[in-house]
């Protein structure tokens, strides 16, 4: 008879004693059902149990020369591979004091010797029923956590090609403005970075709100599909009342992604961050910008932080109707912008990073817009 099969699903058991005989009666009353290794020191207990594969069960003497069953116990819990391995003690000492140690050192169970065979295989298959079950969660849980981490990702994938899809869709709407989705994002990236280190900024800016304020800058200029190609595509400035149609751009984009939240059913955090930006952007710190004319902290940070990116983006970019002008230039405006169009925190931020935007800038450049960086 063929007994391959039945050996491989037994589960083994590692009996553990300093006395040949104890661990000779052992090997007899288990090896019928299990697979038995054995062991006459702690030392070569851990060495076995640390082995691949690793026992399902150890029947463990306390009274042992060198190192006693407690601490044998204790070594086993404190390694992965080894802590999820119950142990039962085997031990001559019948005092209640005794039994707490051992259970408190990690043993799952304690049996007096001499032992009662049919009672200490009774225990033996108990516990590795329990542990049986241990394993089964403890690996769903684990398949679960790597499906959750799996999705987490997919949806993070497909939000960042939305988002650029979407920002993508507004850009080829104004061909002339090439990268500038590109560098608006890294440049509010590195403003926010920089300001972690204001007191007053360093609670709100946390590594999550960075990394949602990365994947909605964006959506800045969403609003712009909205607005008629003879005032987006206009090679010349806008009359007066063409300008009133150019900024509606703000409000069309923060209905543009309300809507999008409608269709969802639920309110996504980079979501209402983008709504702030695609709004906001051109509000101004002294009250003067639109739509709403919010002044000072009233202006959403994110918005905040946008708008000296926009602007600075601008200005270092050619456009049909001006001119590129350098980064000393577009620094110079910066710097008179400060508490009237821009927030003095962000452009103190802006001024200790200077070189970043510069790099930002020729990293994401367009050769044919004939940007100067310089």
């Amino acid at each position: 008879m063929d007994t391959t099969h039945d050996t491989l699903i037994k589960p083994t058991l590692l009996a553990v004693d300093d006395t040949a005989d104890n661990l000779a009666l052992l090997n007899d009353l288990l090896s019928k059902q299990y697979k038995v290794k054995l062991a006459n020191s702690g030392a070569k207990a851990l060495k076995i149990a640390a082995a691949a594969p690793p026992p399902d069960l150890i029947l463990l003497d306390i009274m042992m020369p060198g190192m006693d069953g407690y601490e044998v116990c204790r070594q086993l819990k404190l390694q992965a591979a080894t802590r999820d391995i119950p142990v039962i003690f085997l031990t001559a000492c019948a005092d209640a004091e005794a039994e707490r140690a051992g259970l408190e050192a990690g043993a799952v169970d304690y049996v007096t010797k001499p032992f009662n065979p049919p009672v200490l295989l009774a225990r033996v298959k108990t516990h590795l029923a329990l542990k049986a079950q241990a394993d089964f969660l403890r690996d769903k849980s684990a398949f679960l956590e790597a499906e959750v981490d799996k999705r987490t990702r997919e949806i993070r994938a497909i939000q960042d090609v939305t988002i650029h899809t979407l920002a993508s869709l507004a850009e080829t709407r104004d061909s002339e403005t090439g990268n500038h989705i590109r560098r608006t994002q890294f440049y509010v990236k590195a403003l926010a970075r920089r300001l972690c280190e204001n007191p007053g900024l360093a609670a709100i800016l946390t590594p999550r709100y960075i990394e949602m304020l990365f994947k909605s800058a964006p959506l800045h200029d969403i609003g712009k599909v909205g607005i008629p190609d003879s005032i987006l595509l206009k090679p010349g400035r806008l009359s007066p009342e063409e300008f009133e149609i150019m900024k509606t751009h703000t409000t069309l984009g923060r209905q543009a992604i309300e809507h999008a939240e409608q269709l969802l059913g639920m309110q996504v955090d980079f979501l209402s961050m983008s709504k702030d930006i695609a709004q906001s952007h051109q509000e101004k710190w002294d009250g003067s910008g639109y739509p709403l004319q919010l002044a000072g902290d009233a202006i959403p940070l994110s918005a905040r932080l946008m708008a000296l990116a926009d602007v600075y983006d601008a200005l270092i970019s050619r456009r049909i109707y001006k001119p590129a002008m350098s980064h000393a230039q577009a620094a110079e405006i910066i710097v008179a912008g400060r508490g009237q169009h821009f927030d003095p925190d962000v452009v103190d931020a802006f001024l200790a990073i200077q070189d970043e935007f510069q790099a930002i800038a020729r990293r994401f450049s367009d050769a044919e817009a004939g940007a100067a960086h310089e």
